[in-house]
């Protein structure tokens, strides 16, 4: 896939148990390269207190960000997990929009699930992308600081 092709929110199914609540994750753990992953992970999506597999009416903690790999790092890959969580859970996180960073580099899928005694997952998927020409302008919607940070990674 292209970051020109994932720009917009995905639709994400998986077989889900009747009443239950679900954890969506998306993370890249290619962060600043796959083969030095020193970095990883870098949060694109969570989504959690999903009922059943209805995302948009689960209690979004990180909001969507599409694929932006920056220029020289080649294929990253692009990881959705789904934990059952164990009933409806009280988030500490701070939320996240998609025109901030915050909490997203270093973010650790499997420490948070450990934290919310979420198990393992019940579905996953991914996908693969490299840099194009969509990557400037979804870095553009960030902070000034994360352009610069970016630009200091790049390096």
């Amino acid at each position: 896939m292209t970051p020109t092709q994932v720009k917009d929110v995905p639709t994400v199914y998986w077989n889900a148990e009747k009443g239950a609540y679900y954890l969506l994750c998306m993370t890249d753990p290619d962060v600043p390269t796959r083969a030095k992953p020193v970095r990883r992970e870098f949060r694109h999506w969570l989504v959690g207190n999903i009922p059943d597999n209805r995302v948009d009416q689960g209690e979004a903690l990180s909001e969507y960000v599409g694929a932006g790999p920056p220029k020289h790092t080649g294929l990253h890959r692009y990881v959705f997990l789904v934990y059952k969580q164990p009933g409806k859970i009280n988030f500490e996180e701070r939320r996240v929009n998609n025109r901030t960073v915050g909490d997203r580099p270093k973010f650790s899928i499997r420490k948070f699930a450990q934290k919310y005694n979420l198990g393992d997952p019940v579905a996953g998927n991914l996908f693969q992308a490299q840099y194009d020409a969509y990557v400037p302008k979804l870095y553009g919607q960030f902070s000034r600081v994360y352009r610069v940070l970016n630009f200091i990674l790049r390096r």
